[in-house]
């Protein structure tokens, strides 16, 4: 027989209530590293308003354009944090976070201009002499600690991860019943698509900075790689396989998201292009189809066979694993490429005549008892529409309504206007 000094009601509570003081403690936790990384954050984000924006705006060191290129909202961005450090600091984070998230739109103007600002940043500093000297008396006080600049301007980025990562925390450990909840679930959601939009921006800044080393890898600009909406999956070594018996050759081939480009090394004995490519061939792989000959196997390498809309392609290569990647990577690229199936839904809806009138209904019994009456129209199954020849009409109408019906037709035949 088993003895509980107390009863299980109060143990529950117990167990309950020690688990909202560990929750207590942890967003304690979280919200003391929140305030003290806001105050480093808006303290960092001053030495670049007040030693560079106002002081570049008050010397016209820089022009305005030049200078909006590389600083962009940062202003904004310092005012915005402030009001919400205020908040932080006085334990308003729920309503902090609810007023700073519509401003957010100051951090989505200065991520899109970001890597422009980086590059506009590169080109003053080469060829501005006095705006370089400048930068490096400005790094030079104490109040900086040795930051640089180009260190400043990456703040705000790496000041949204660490919101998306404490704001998940708090939220995690905040009571849903507690009114700031809802609050911190929303600067939650707002936060993560701020932190998509840095990531999608990421990805299109490597995908060009590929897309131009591919270019500057090509010789002469013949074969033009940088292009809007392409991006670049894979490069690689693969022989081809000509059709009649001659011997594979070793090509290279760069893969992209709608074409894949064949080229050849120079030669080397050419004194500036030893290490390029010259472009040979570009496949479209809108209407390509890629197979497996035997690569398949558990053999040494194998083959890949693509059919394009004009061509075909016989690939090997003696690495497997080699293949595998190249025939997966060409499969899921043509797969996104293939056109989605449209469904179209129709609604099918009965014709509802109106109930004719008792006085209609006497008038036709009365026109089917006369033999003699023409009938000017045709009896058809439900749903049919049936159109008149014109002769029909032109014979049983008077002749006002020939004269017009002829001075129409008159018009009709000037019109350029054709409908199909």
């Amino acid at each position: 027989m088993s003895f509980c000094p107390c009863p299980p009601d109060a143990l529950t509570g117990n167990s309950i209530q020690h688990q909202r003081d560990r929750w207590e403690r942890k967003r304690s936790v979280v919200a003391r590293e929140l305030v003290q990384t806001e105050q480093r954050y808006c303290q960092q984000l001053e030495l670049v308003t007040t030693y560079f924006v106002e002081i570049l705006k008050a010397k016209g060191t820089l022009r305005q354009d030049i200078r909006e290129s590389i600083f962009s909202s940062i202003k904004a961005i310092h005012s915005v944090n402030q009001s919400l450090l205020v908040h932080m600091e006085n334990g308003y984070f729920g309503q902090g976070f609810d007023q700073f998230c519509p401003q957010l739109h100051h951090y989505n103007v200065f991520v899109d201009n970001f890597y422009n600002a980086v590059k506009v940043l590169e080109l003053q500093l080469k060829k501005n002499k006095a705006f370089r000297r400048f930068k490096k008396l400005q790094e030079a006080r104490p109040e900086f600690n040795s930051q640089k600049l180009e260190v400043l301007l990456h703040l705000p980025i790496e000041r949204t991860d660490q919101y998306r990562r404490l704001l998940q925390e708090m939220t995690a450990n905040t009571n849903p019943d507690n009114p700031e909840f809802q609050q911190l679930s929303r600067a939650v959601a707002a936060v993560e698509l701020l932190h998509q939009r840095i990531q999608n921006n990421t990805r299109c800044h490597e995908n060009h900075l590929q897309l131009c080393r591919v270019q500057k890898l090509l010789k002469g600009r013949k074969t033009k790689v940088l292009a809007a909406g392409r991006w670049y999956i894979r490069e690689g070594w693969l022989k081809v396989v000509p059709s009649k018996g001659a011997d594979v050759k070793p090509k290279m081939f760069f893969l992209f998201s709608d074409m894949l480009l064949q080229a050849k090394r120079c030669s080397t004995l050419d004194p500036t292009n030893s290490d390029k490519f010259t472009g040979q061939h570009a496949y479209p792989l809108q209407e390509c189809s890629v197979e497996k000959v035997f690569g398949h196997t558990k053999s040494k390498g194998g083959l890949l066979s693509l059919t394009f809309s004009r061509a075909k392609l016989l690939l090997m290569s003696s690495n497997q694993e080699d293949l595998n990647d190249w025939y997966q990577s060409l499969c899921s690229t043509i797969r996104k490429l293939e056109p989605k199936p449209i469904v179209a839904h129709q609604r099918a809806e009965s014709i509802q005549e109106p109930f004719p009138t008792a006085a209609e209904n006497h008038n036709a019994l009365k026109n089917s008892n006369n033999p003699n009456r023409k009938r000017n129209m045709v009896s058809n199954e439900p749903g049919e529409i049936v159109v008149r020849p014109a002769a029909d009409w032109e014979g049983s109408a008077p002749k006002r309504m020939k004269q017009a019906l002829s001075d129409q037709s008159a018009e009709s035949s000037t019109s350029s206007c054709v409908i199909l």
